[in-house]
């Protein structure tokens, strides 16, 4: 699977997603894409998946006509606390299916 990491993501939740292709929005020049830009950019681009910290997006765009998945990190953006999670985060990868939308609660302590 093709991941795209938006601006927020820990990087190191790269290594917990070791069995597929993770790159930055910022490697390629998206970090300061809108969200629909950014979303429509990770299509044509062949990403299938993108991991974000903005809850936003799924009140800002319509999703219905997206192939794109999408997997919410909600909480901290703290590597510490994230990485306690690891295992949740990569489920809901897992069972993510073009057009669907996740949410991750982390939990702040």
């Amino acid at each position: 699977m093709l991941i795209l990491f938006d601006h927020g993501t820990p990087a190191g939740l790269t290594r917990a997603l070791g069995s597929h292709t993770v790159f930055k929005a910022q490697a390629r020049g998206w970090d300061r894409l809108t969200d629909g830009a950014l979303l429509t950019a990770a299509e044509e681009g062949g990403f299938d998946l993108l991991v974000t910290i903005d809850r936003r997006i799924r009140y800002q765009q319509n999703l219905s006509s997206r192939k794109i998945e999408i997997v919410v990190l909600v909480g901290t953006t703290k590597w510490s606390r994230i990485r306690e999670h690891v295992e949740r985060i990569s489920t809901a990868v897992e069972a993510a299916a073009p057009g669907t939308y996740a949410e991750v609660d982390i939990p702040f302590g």
